[in-house]
């Protein structure tokens, strides 16, 4: 028997029972490996489904363009359809991605564009607007915008669900997988649901992204959202095609945390998978250790790990590269709440109504540069030694003005399980310092100085 062509070779991937990484727990843990699809990824899946969508809608024509912003792995999807289809390709993506990724694409024959990482979703120069603008100046091309498109998600309805259902003989319980367009896990999850309403889904998230807080509380909160490492999961903007309502719980996991079992599951079980194959895992690990005393010997937990680790080679699988970040320290990355306990200082603070001389007071009394606003526990501005001495020189008299006229931003508040990698990118931006809640709703305050001085407590601990 042979294919016809590449993407005849997409999907029936292997479920794979994982042994050492699980250790301990009752339940059997399946690895749905997606790295066996031709592309090297899941994305393999809704790359030919966008485009067979497109075909179908009359939006893509004969001899004409895909322009798609991708992290790299639907990329490689969407060309080798293309490739079959006949189509040129154009793809953005991200500084933030492995070079690999790139080199990839390429030579699959596409045009790669690469665009910074660290701007917001509507600067100009963002992945998202930038695919959308070369779309629309690039004659007979079409944007297939995966994180919004349908075809997305109804591509894992049709074949991710219907083979974990099938591979598991209907035995499947729990289903686990990371979030970023929302594709793979929400058009999965509808499908098992429909054969068993009872089969408990959990998604994955990384610290960074703003889906593990929306999940919990509905509220999309930019606060959440900081540069992260982990490649291909997590997000700074609400996909439609993250369909919140099929699934049962989110967990985050932590870039160190996904970076080191990327690695174990390479060492323990032969897995040479991805970035979020780590995240995926760990992120599962997590759940079903907290919730190990509902597990039964009945119950089959599937994790998807997404793609392979070949293209995380100058990176993940990189000495140099995981040691410069950290990740090969025998101790665990720091979180906000070992630099609350080192000495994270309690909160002196100013009211809206208060005046300008009643913050200059408290900065002088207590010798801080900076002051959170508060109003009835919520932080609702900041104030700044800069900010103050500026508005003195301009007009004397307002030291009698109210802070509300005068306050900048609020700081970003953050828990303490923040990982100091987020901690670092909040603190670059003015005021250079973040409140930490603690679990009685008060704040404690970090400032550049807090996470200083544990950097150089670690390094000089660690000789």
């Amino acid at each position: 028997m042979w294919f016809d062509s590449i993407v005849d070779a997409i999907g029936n991937t292997p479920l794979i029972k994982l042994n050492a990484v699980t250790k301990g727990l009752p339940c059997t843990v399946l690895a749905k490996v997606e790295y066996f699809n031709p592309g090297g990824s899941v994305k393999d899946r809704i790359g030919l489904a966008m485009i067979e969508a497109a075909e179908r809608s009359g939006e893509l024509k004969p001899g004409g363009t895909i322009v798609e912003g991708t992290s790299g792995n639907t990329g490689a999807g969407i060309a080798l359809a293309a490739i079959k289809k006949g189509y040129k390709c154009i793809f953005v993506t991200t500084d933030k991605q492995s070079p690999e990724k790139a080199d990839v694409l390429r030579a699959l024959g596409a045009k790669v564009l690469v665009c910074p990482t660290n701007v917001a979703p509507d600067d100009p120069r963002s992945y998202y607007l930038v695919s959308a603008r070369l779309a629309k100046e690039t004659p007979g091309a079409v944007y297939l915008n995966q994180y919004d498109n349908p075809a997305n998600a109804q591509a894992h309805y049709e074949t991710t669900g219907p083979e974990l259902w099938e591979q598991t003989e209907g035995r499947i319980t729990h289903y686990v997988a990371s979030a970023g367009t929302g594709g793979t896990i929400s058009g999965t999850a509808r499908y098992l649901k429909e054969q068993n309403p009872n089969v408990k889904v959990v998604g994955v998230d990384t610290y960074g992204s703003a889906y593990h807080k929306y999940f919990f509380t509905r509220e999309f909160d930019e606060a959440e959202i900081y540069p992260y490492l982990t490649e291909g999961a997590g997000e700074d903007i609400l996909a439609q095609n993250m369909d919140f309502d099929v699934v049962d719980d989110f967990v985050r996991s932590t870039d160190r945390e996904n970076m080191v079992m990327t690695r174990r599951l390479a060492k323990e079980e032969g897995l040479f998978v991805g970035q979020s194959c780590g995240l995926a895992m760990s992120g599962a690990l997590k759940w079903l250790e907290t919730h190990k005393g509902q597990l039964s010997p009945d119950d089959v937990v599937v994790v998807l790990l997404p793609d392979s680790g070949f293209r995380y080679l100058s990176k993940t699988y990189n000495d140099t590269w995981m040691r410069s970040h950290g990740f090969l320290d025998e101790e665990g990355e720091l979180v906000a709440g070992d630099l609350v306990e080192a000495g994270g200082k309690g909160v002196i603070a100013v009211g809206p109504s208060d005046t300008l001389q009643t913050a200059i007071d408290r900065m002088v009394d207590n010798s801080v540069s900076q002051l959170p606003v508060l109003d009835g526990g919520e932080v609702v501005g900041s104030l700044t030694e800069s900010v103050v001495l500026n508005r003195l020189i301009d007009e004397p008299g307002a030291k009698d003005h109210a802070v509300s006229d005068n306050m900048g931003d609020a700081l970003a508040v953050v828990d303490d399980s923040m990982p100091v990698s987020g901690l670092s990118s909040l603190l670059r931006e003015s005021p250079g310092a973040v409140l930490v809640r603690n679990a009685d709703q008060s704040f404690r305050i970090i400032t550049k100085s807090d996470l200083i001085e544990a950097l150089v407590s670690r390094s000089s601990a660690n000789g």
